[in-house]
């Protein structure tokens, strides 16, 4: 028996020792060469992040942007061409949302309204803002200066629904402080925003008050930037303060005039929460924008094709107006 142990023994032995030799040539060969090839790929890895280093820094803003932006937008276009509602999936219709637009009854105002109000809050508040900076920088500086563009400022950080509630109050016809300014002047009481010619001027008058102090900065930051040299070389040859803002101050800042006038027209054209606070669309169809047609068509109708399609109509106008902006003040020597 115990030279069959003995046998056994050695047995079990050798053949551990054909496994641990087994084992080694598995260790030592496919461990290796994997490990080789995890070198390079980490070294191909390293030397892109060196040379694109400036990509990756960009990269988290990339994703948000393809996911709120790029990605509703594609789904935008796509639902435009659907019959879309929350209670049903999209059904492909084609042109149909496209056509109806212009039998609509409310699309139509909309657009006209919204083009008015642009017309009349974009002009307006570029010149005002333009004056203002200029006297700024020019007349009142120091306290003075500073208390002006704090008490301009403060409208701009307040919300927009902040502001619609509180001129709504006071525009109104009863009780309202501007008709009892007016009341002390032998004027009578005015329905500002009830009248159908009235309404959409006030708001945009209430716009205007509210953009003026963002714009404002813009420009006096473009105006500490004009050389001093320029206006001093003016003076010499005899130059008024009115020239010397129309042929030196007004050139100088034609690459700040283009960029408050494009976000003026892009905030123009997506006005929704004053107009929505201050009338709610009415008088009728007097003040109702495209926004708000959109955001009644997709929330109160839940007609969620339709309104994708009049989103993307809009996107649509937004970007044709900016690129003819864009030509205009490049041939003036915008850029």
């Amino acid at each position: 028996m115990r030279p069959t142990m003995r046998t056994t023994r050695c047995h079990r032995t050798s053949k551990g020792r054909k496994n641990l030799g087994v084992a080694e040539t598995f260790a030592e060969n496919v461990p290796r060469h994997l490990f080789r090839k995890g070198i390079i790929r980490l070294k191909a890895i390293s030397e892109f992040i060196k040379k694109n280093n400036g990509f990756l820094y960009v990269l988290p803003s990339f994703l948000l942007l393809v996911l709120f932006s790029l990605l509703p937008l594609c789904m935008t276009g796509y639902f435009s061409f659907t019959e879309y509602s929350v209670l049903k999936p999209p059904v492909w219709i084609g042109l149909d949302n496209y056509k109806s637009m212009a039998g609509d009854p409310f699309f139509r105002p909309a657009i006209r309204n919204t083009v008015i109000y642009t017309l009349v809050t974009v002009p307006v508040q570029t010149v005002l803002s333009l004056v203002i900076a200029n006297l700024l920088a020019s007349r009142f500086r120091g306290r003075v200066g500073n208390f002006f563009k704090s008490a301009l400022f403060i409208p701009v950080i307040s919300s927009m629904v902040l502001v619609g509630t509180v001129w709504k109050f006071m525009l109104a016809t009863e009780g309202g402080i501007i008709n009892n300014i007016l009341g002390l002047v032998g004027i009578g009481k005015v329905n500002w925003l009830g009248r159908y010619n009235l309404a959409l001027i006030s708001v945009s008058i209430v716009a205007i008050w509210k953009n003026v102090g963002y714009f404002l900065v813009i420009y006096y930051a473009g105006l500490m930037d004009v050389p001093k040299s320029l206006y001093e070389a003016a003076k010499v040859d005899g130059a008024s303060p009115l020239q010397q803002f129309l042929y030196i101050t007004v050139p100088a800042l034609k690459p700040i005039t283009y960029l408050v006038i494009t976000l003026g027209t892009i905030w123009s054209f997506q006005v929704f929460d004053l107009v929505y606070t201050m009338t709610g669309g009415g008088p009728g169809t007097a003040t109702i924008t495209m926004v708000m047609s959109i955001y009644q068509s997709g929330f109160k109708q839940y007609k969620m094709g339709y309104a994708s399609a009049m989103a993307f109509v809009l996107f649509l106008i937004v970007i044709i107006i900016s690129v003819l902006q864009k030509k205009v003040f490049s041939g003036k020597g915008g850029e």
